[in-house]
């Protein structure tokens, strides 16, 4: 079993990464029903939080059947990530994560995020800051540094660690890599075998597949992955993963009544939280995953787009599944991180620190 304070996690436990417009309530709520062991929050601004900013507010919303989860907040300002992790840690999450790993441009350029790898120090000083002052477990999610240049990632994690985090997620990339090429998980491997490492370490990046998971876990020694962008429209990688872990065999893939069945569940959580216009509004952005790769789908997803409410939306699934039922499809692929394919709609946002 892994441990992260006093929160006990099965052995290499499955994380959902904290993805901004992708990983709310609604979205949580499929990932869970498909086996994710640790899920985050949205990243959520540590300025909106202490202003009570309405959507940083809303951020904080978290079920009991999700726990155990974690808050994610970031932030450039010593004493504004101490009192936005105060209001997290009020909340009563299981865990209080800080985001040093957005490499967007209006979060990193600015010393938030990944900006935080230019500044150890600072980065270490906040760290302090915010173990001190929450009663739950504090973890960080960071990259490997700034550009190939500046790799600090083991300073990073012993700084870090010396603090008090009980947990270190690391996404294989650097800032200036942002989600292209290749996530380079040695970097990760020789943090994991150092003798004065002591605390969890989990990888992220490029994980889209059971058996890229599989290799990846005896190749690496991580104590668990995160996975992100894969999870996008398709929750079911996490069930697929640990089947593989246990049997050694793939799950064969959903099929379109299971894919447009865990779409309304989606749909009828997003309306129930955000209102019937809002919720209706950002599921949206997720037809394009759910339905990937379904010949000659793109008039079925601008009627989706274009929906204007509940009854609506479930009458064009329905047509969906009628018209495929009796046809072979392709099978869906899951979306491939290292070619930067996901949701247009996400394309401006931090999805995957």
């Amino acid at each position: 079993m892994i441990k992260i304070g006093d929160i006990v996690l099965p052995d290499f436990p499955l994380l959902l990464a904290p993805m901004e417009d992708v990983s709310d309530p609604p979205f949580r709520a499929v990932c869970k029903e498909n086996g994710v062991d640790l899920m985050y929050t949205e990243f959520i601004s540590a300025e909106g939080l202490i202003r009570d900013a309405a959507k940083s507010i809303q951020k904080l919303d978290i079920f009991e059947y999700e726990r155990p989860i974690g808050i994610q907040i970031f932030g450039d300002k010593v004493e504004v990530m101490r009192e936005a992790a105060a209001i997290a840690d009020a909340t009563m999450p299981e865990i209080v994560d800080i985001n040093y790993g957005c490499p967007v441009k209006n979060v990193a350029c600015k010393g938030a995020g990944a900006g935080l790898l230019k500044d150890l120090p600072k980065m270490q000083k906040i760290t302090e800051e915010i173990v001190k002052i929450c009663k739950r477990p504090v973890t960080v999610k960071t990259r490997l540094g700034w550009d190939d240049s500046s790799i600090n990632i083991h300073e990073a994690a012993k700084r870090l660690q010396d603090v008090g985090i009980q947990a270190l997620t690391i996404h294989a990339r650097t800032r200036s890599q942002m989600y292209k090429g290749v996530a380079d998980w040695r970097w990760i491997a020789e943090i994991k075998e150092r003798d004065d490492i002591h605390i969890p370490i989990f990888g992220n990046g490029d994980i889209d597949s059971p058996e890229k998971a599989w290799e990846y876990k005896n190749k690496y020694g991580v104590d668990g992955m995160m996975i992100g962008r894969a999870a996008i429209g398709y929750p079911w990688i996490f069930r697929e993963v640990k089947h593989y872990f246990n049997t050694g065999e793939k799950l064969a893939p959903p099929t379109l009544e299971e894919r447009i069945d865990i779409c309304k569940k989606h749909l009828d959580f997003s309306i129930r939280w955000k209102g019937d216009k809002l919720g209706i509004f950002e599921m949206r952005r997720h037809y394009t995953s759910y339905f990937k790769s379904i010949p000659d789908f793109k008039p079925f997803r601008t009627r989706l787009v274009e929906a204007q409410n509940h009854s609506q939306v479930l009458e064009i699934l329905e047509e969906v599944k009628e018209s495929y039922s009796a046809m072979p499809l392709v099978i869906m692929e899951h979306i491939q991180e290292e070619t930067g394919e996901y949701p247009e709609e996400s394309i401006d946002y931090c999805i995957a620190s």
